[in-house]
């Protein structure tokens, strides 16, 4: 049984930082890119950051370029994104995504909310 389970999120003040991770379990991890989405409030489902099977490549979005970092463990698993300098506009839901060729898994999700 596939299984990603995120965990990390919670409410912080701006300027912050949290460490989302995602926890994985029924397919083969290090066979598989791995993204970081969010979805704000009332908005679409937004592409944050990715990572490549080895992690040798990494994509983040303009929005979030230079704050946040994302990061691979495939003996654990898990992938990770570290997120500092938080904004108010930074607040989502975050969902952590396996992808390989058209197959995909998805994670339930993670509330992020920054808010002093």
């Amino acid at each position: 049984q596939v299984q990603l389970v995120e965990s990390g999120g919670g409410l912080v003040q701006p300027g912050g930082s949290l460490r989302l991770s995602c926890a994985t379990s029924g397919f083969t991890f290090s066979s598989y890119g791995m993204n970081w989405y969010r979805q704000p409030p009332g908005k679409e489902r937004e592409l944050v950051a990715g990572i490549s099977s080895v992690g040798d490549s990494r994509y983040y979005g303009d929005s979030v370029k230079g704050r946040f970092t994302i990061s691979r463990d495939n003996a654990k698993n898990t992938v990770s994104l570290q997120m500092n300098n938080l904004k108010p506009e930074d607040t989502a839901v975050y969902y952590c995504k396996a992808r390989r060729d058209t197959v995909t898994y998805w994670g339930q999700g993670t509330q992020v909310t920054v808010s002093s």
